[in-house]
């Protein structure tokens, strides 16, 4: 896979360390989740309209699902549509791990001056890989030069002046910069016209994407009814946002521990996939394929097979609250 892959592109096998049953009595398995529960670790897929900023659309999925926090996984300007992820309650603390799966967008880039559509498509392919990028005036982060990897630029349709590409990028990228830096390598101008998200990481348009409308109305039928397959219309478990990034499960008897700030230890480790390297940032996840935090990589894949004692991976945010599986310190180790 070359190194420009975007991240829901990569395809990982899981591999065995160990083996051992996890007890039914403690966790559950995401989807299963009492509706309550399912909510606070919950994650909407949301169609974000042109008018409201991303904040005020997170601020009234907040209000009326009643909740003490909300929150999304990148912003978008007001006037640009598309998948825009809302995280609810305990679930804002997997912003982190949507940031590092990239972002998808469909991009309308109007040229100053026309050009031929070879020459356009000739440019496009020069602006993947690692580009760098100043961000705007107007932008809500330090104004430095910074570097942005492309995975893709596909040229979809050319309409006189009016070019309809593809972008592929990681988190951070200012499409409209892009646009202008392509309309100076052309040597014609260019700015964007239009933009829709249509990717953020795992979460794409498909069946599980709703609107602010389609929102309103699933509550109302679980209020009416408290039928539970109302709330999986619109809702998804959080563990759905963490589906790029690669996964470590680990034994029952360690994830108390982990929930308590611990690092991973060799011994804790059942199953893995394959292709982590040192630094990765991977996802801690139960045998029953619950979330249980994001942690540093401090080894490879074919390290950690092999290691029997030792700190494999550094724990950088817990997800799972305490107690949700038993304490099980200082029992002897597996």
């Amino acid at each position: 896979m070359p190194v420009t892959a975007a991240p829901w592109e990569i395809k990982r096998t899981l591999l065995v360390k160990g083996e051992e049953e996890t007890n039914p009595s403690y966790g559950c398995k995401p989807h299963e989740r009492p509706p309550e529960d399912y909510i606070r670790f919950g994650v909407i897929n949301l169609d974000k309209p042109s008018g409201p900023s991303s904040h005020e659309v997170a601020a009234w999925v907040k209000r009326l699902l009643n909740l003490k926090h909300a929150g999304h996984g990148g912003t978008l300007d007001p006037k640009v549509t598309g998948i825009l992820p809302i995280t609810l309650e305990e679930a804002t603390k997997i912003v982190q791990g949507l940031l590092l799966s990239g972002k998808e967008y469909v991009c309308v880039m109007r040229l100053h001056h026309d050009a031929p559509e070879d020459k356009v498509r000739s440019v496009l392919t020069e602006f993947t890989g690692v580009v760098y990028q100043l961000p705007p005036v107007r932008a809500s982060v330090k104004r430095q030069l910074r570097t942005r990897r492309i995975y893709y630029l596909n040229l979809l349709e050319k309409s006189d002046k009016n070019v309809l590409f593809q972008a592929g990028c990681e988190a951070g990228t200012y499409i409209r910069k892009l646009c202008y830096d392509i309309g100076e390598a052309l040597g014609v101008g260019a700015h964007m016209q239009e933009l829709r998200r249509t990717r953020a990481g795992p979460f794409a348009e498909d069946n599980s994407m709703v609107t602010l409308h389609d929102i309103a109305y699933y509550l109302e039928q679980w209020q009416k009814t408290k039928d539970a397959s109302e709330l999986h219309r619109f809702i998804q478990p959080m563990e759905k946002a963490l589906e790029s990034l690669p996964k470590i499960a680990i034994r029952d008897s360690a994830v108390d521990s982990i929930c308590h700030g611990a690092n991973l230890a060799a011994p804790g480790v059942l199953a893995l996939d394959s292709d982590i390297k040192p630094k990765d940032t991977v996802a801690v996840m139960t045998q029953k394929g619950e979330a249980v935090a994001l942690a540093k990589a401090l080894v490879s894949t074919e390290e950690m097979l092999e290691l029997n004692r030792g700190i494999v991976a550094k724990t950088n945010r817990v997800l799972m609250p305490r107690g949700v599986y038993p304490k099980m310190w200082g029992k002897a180790s597996h």
